[in-house]
C-alpha cells in the first residue's frame, strides 16, 4: 500500500506497526489508572491548598480584629497630636479628659573619652582580649573586645549584640577627635549607663543625659511615669505622650490638651462588615470547591472536593459558632444587630436599618459579643485550629497524603515505562528474527524456483 512505513524488508510486513500497537494495548489499562488517578490527586491537592491559604487568611483576620479596638463602637482623638496620640482597647467607655504634660520621659546617654585617632583608633592594644560592661539597671551587657580591635568595631560589636535589647551606640567625630555615644531605650529614672570593666573604654566617660521620669496632670492629678507609653491611667485607653503642653507666647500657664472618647457607630459598622466580609471569603472558597457545575448538555460536573467530609465540618464548625450567643449585654447575638444569613449560599450580609437601630442604644453590646477571651473572634479561631494547624492540622495531613500518593504515582510511572521498553525491545527483538528467517527462506525459494526453471529450461531445448 503506497504510504506505509515497511520495517520488516525481508518479509514485507510493517513489524515496528506492530510492536507498537502490542506495547500500547499491553500498556493502556495501567497507563489510563495512572493518569486518572494522578489528575483526581493533582486536582484535589489544588484545591485543598486553596482552601488553606483562605483558612489562613480567615485565621489572620481574626487576630487583626482581635488586636484591634474597632468593635468597642468608640472613637479616640487627641486635640494637639504634639502633646499626645491616643487610642483605646478593651475596657474603654466614653469620656473626656484633660491632659498636661510637664516633663518627657527620657532616657541614659553617656560618652567615653575622646580618641585622637578618630573611629579607627585601636581601643585594646594589649594582645589578649579585654571586656567592657554596660550596665543599667539589674541588666548587664558584656561586650568582649579582641586584641588590636578598634572605636568601629566597638561600636559595630555593641549594635549587633544588643540593638534588640535597647542599647545603641554611635561615633560622634569633630576636630579633637572621635568618642563614642552610648544611649538606649529604656527611659525612667534609674535606666542610667554605666560603663564598666577592663577595655579603658570605662574611664573618663561623661554623662551627656541623665535619664528622668515623664511628668504630666490627667483632669489635675499629677501622675508619674517611667515611659512615654501610657497604657495604665485611664481603663482602656494608651496615651503615647510626644512632647510638652504649649506654652502661650505671651507667657502664662501651658495649655492642656483634650483627649476625647466618644461613640462611633460608623466604625463599628465598617468592623461588623469587615468581619461579614472575612467569613464570606472562606465560605465562598469552600463552596467554589465543592460546588456541582451543570453543563450546557444537561450533564454535571463536581467540584474536586465535592462531598468532602472535612471541609463539611470545617463549614459546620464555623456556623455553630456564629449562631452561638455571647456577651455580657442585652444583645448577645449577630441576629439582632442585622446580620442575615443567605439560606442558599450561607453567605452574611448586613440589613442597615435593623443594625442603625440596635447599634444607637445597644453599641457595647457589639463588643461583648466580638471580644475577649469567649468572644466570637477567639472562639471562630479555637473552632478552626485543627483544621489550619501546619504540621498536624486536617489539611495538612491531607496534603501530605496527596503528596506522598503523587509520588507512589510517579514510581508506578517510572515503574511501566521501564517495563514497555523492556517489552519493545524484547518484541522489537522477536520480530527482527522473524523477519530474518522469512528473509532466508525466501532466498532458499528462489534459489528453488531457479534452479527448477533452469533444469525446465535445458528439457525444452
Amino acid at each position: 500500500m503506497a504510504g506505509t512505513s515497511v520495517s520488516g524488508i525481508g518479509s514485507n510486513i510493517d513489524t515496528q506497526a506492530i510492536v507498537k500497537s502490542l506495547v500500547d494495548s499491553e500498556r493502556a489499562p495501567k497507563q489510563t489508572q495512572i493518569n486518572n488517578q494522578t489528575l483526581k490527586a493533582t486536582t484535589s491537592l489544588s484545591s485543598i491548598g486553596k482552601i488553606q491559604a483562605a483558612l489562613d487568611a480567615f485565621r489572620g483576620a481574626m487576630d487583626n480584629m482581635k488586636t484591634a479596638s474597632s468593635f468597642s463602637g468608640l472613637s479616640v482623638s487627641s486635640s494637639d497630636e504634639k502633646v499626645a496620640t491616643v487610642t483605646t482597647g478593651a475596657g474603654a467607655a466614653a469620656g473626656s479628659f484633660s491632659l498636661l504634660v510637664t516633663q518627657l520621659a527620657t532616657a541614659s546617654k553617656i560618652s567615653t573619652k575622646v580618641f585622637d585617632g578618630g573611629a579607627s583608633s585601636v581601643v585594646n592594644a594589649g594582645s589578649v582580649p579585654s571586656t567592657l560592661s554596660i550596665k543599667q539597671g539589674s541588666n548587664t551587657f558584656d561586650v568582649s573586645i579582641p586584641a588590636g580591635a578598634t572605636l568601629q568595631q566597638v561600636r559595630d560589636s555593641i549594635n549587633s549584640q544588643y540593638a534588640n535589647k535597647g542599647l545603641s551606640a554611635n561615633i560622634l567625630t569633630d576636630a579633637n577627635g572621635s568618642r563614642m555615644v552610648l544611649t538606649s531605650s529604656t527611659t525612667g529614672v534609674g535606666s542610667d549607663l554605666i560603663l564598666s570593666g577592663n577595655s579603658g573604654l570605662e574611664t573618663g566617660t561623661s554623662v551627656l543625659a541623665t535619664p528622668q521620669n515623664a511628668k504630666y496632670t490627667l483632669d489635675g492629678v499629677a501622675m508619674v511615669s517611667t515611659t512615654n507609653t501610657i497604657a495604665d491611667a485611664v481603663s482602656g485607653i494608651t496615651v503615647k505622650l510626644t512632647g510638652v503642653s504649649p506654652v502661650p507666647s505671651g507667657g502664662g500657664a501651658a495649655t492642656p490638651s483634650t483627649i476625647t472618647v466618644s461613640t462611633d457607630t460608623s466604625t463599628l459598622k465598617s468592623a461588623v462588615k469587615g468581619f461579614i466580609d472575612t467569613y464570606n471569603a472562606l465560605i465562598k472558597a469552600v463552596s467554589t470547591e465543592t460546588q456541582v457545575t451543570t453543563n450546557a448538555d444537561g450533564s454535571m460536573t463536581s467540584g474536586a472536593l465535592t462531598g468532602d467530609a472535612s471541609l463539611r465540618s470545617l463549614v459546620s464548625s464555623v456556623r455553630s459558632e456564629l449562631n452561638a450567643t455571647g456577651g455580657t449585654g442585652q444583645m448577645k447575638s449577630l441576629a439582632q444587630f442585622g446580620v442575615e444569613t443567605d439560606q442558599k449560599a450561607g453567605l452574611l450580609s448586613v440589613n442597615d436599618k435593623v443594625f442603625g437601630a440596635a447599634a444607637l442604644t445597644n453599641a457595647a453590646d457589639i463588643n461583648g459579643i466580638f471580644s475577649g477571651d469567649t468572644g466570637l473572634l477567639a472562639r471562630m479561631k479555637t473552632a478552626t485550629d485543627s483544621f489550619a494547624q501546619k504540621t498536624t492540622g486536617v489539611f495538612a495531613a491531607r496534603t501530605a497524603s496527596l503528596s506522598n500518593s503523587l509520588n507512589a504515582l510517579k514510581k508506578q510511572q517510572d515503574t511501566l515505562d521501564a517495563r514497555m521498553t523492556g517489552l519493545q525491545a524484547s518484541l522489537s527483538a522477536k520480530y527482527s528474527a522473524m523477519d530474518t528467517l522469512v528473509a532466508q527462506l525466501r532466498a532458499q525459494s528462489d534459489s528453488i524456483m531457479s534452479t527448477l526453471n533452469a533444469l525446465n529450461n535445458s528439457k525444452d531445448d
